[in-house]
């Protein structure tokens, strides 16, 4: 195949799956193997870099008063402490992430972690859609602790950022929206230093400008569709999870028989 046409095809599958919660990674893994395309390490991140900045235009506002009352040390307004769980939730993966990036980067291409990845993923998005007795508008300090350990997971590939935070969030009892919101806001420092981790202090070339704004704009058409369509019910989540758990058998059939 083409090798622009390959990479227009991943990024506008990073702007689809970086805000479904299918797992981003497991999908660029999977669609590499398949085009026979490997764009690489500054590819990847151009592509996560563009869905980044949907994230800055459609939570604009409310990342601006956040960071406003962050800078206060006012953590006794909403924005003022979804800051400071934000900040909370972002340590355990940013130790992990650190310590072990050698790690993570040699499990990214397994297609065997990946259809794990997806399983798991699959799982845990039905089990948030269950109807549980447990309902609450605000997060706690202990609720943000607890979505940033299961966030550690995520770094493997098929794992959902999105989905495993998402999920971990309605568990405690956060509606699909509060829960989407926290998640979303909270990829802004984790991709942001994920990217710097990778690519250190090299400048993202020219040339893939392109890759980013395609997903860029994927990705924010995709999070107006999460928030107006799909995230008016859970239950409406239960569709990934059938989606992520029958992706998983097949790559599984895939990998012994084929």
């Amino acid at each position: 195949m083409n090798e622009i046409i390959a990479a227009l095809i991943l990024a506008v599958v990073q702007g689809i799956t970086e805000w479904i919660p299918v797992s981003s990674s497991g999908h660029l893994v999977l669609f590499e193997k398949m085009l026979g395309y490997q764009g690489g390490l500054t590819f990847e991140v151009a592509l996560h870099f563009g869905t980044l900045m949907a994230v800055f235009v459609y939570f604009g506002k409310d990342i601006v008063d956040i960071i406003k009352d962050v800078i206060r040390l006012d953590f006794k307004t909403e924005n003022g402490r979804t800051g400071l769980f934000l900040i909370i939730a972002t340590i355990p993966v940013g130790i992990i992430g650190f310590l072990f990036i050698d790690v993570f980067e040699r499990a990214f291409n397994n297609l065997y972690l990946a259809a794990l990845g997806f399983g798991v993923t699959g799982l845990l998005l039905l089990i948030s859609t269950l109807d549980l007795d447990k309902s609450k508008d605000k997060l706690s300090a202990k609720d943000s602790l607890i979505i940033g350990i299961v966030q550690i997971f995520s770094i493997l590939p098929g794992i959902s950022r999105s989905g495993s935070t998402m999920s971990t969030g309605m568990l405690l009892g956060l509606s699909p929206k509060a829960s989407a919101r926290f998640s979303f806001l909270l990829s802004i420092p984790v991709i942001f230093g994920a990217n710097i981790l990778a690519i250190g202090n090299e400048r993202l070339p020219p040339s893939l400008i392109w890759a980013s704004l395609v997903s860029f704009i994927v990705g924010l058409g995709v999070m107006h569709w999460m928030f107006k369509s799909v995230l008016t019910s859970k239950k409406n989540l239960r569709w990934f999870g059938a989606y992520a758990l029958l992706l998983a058998a097949g790559v599984f059939v895939y990998l012994f028989f084929f």
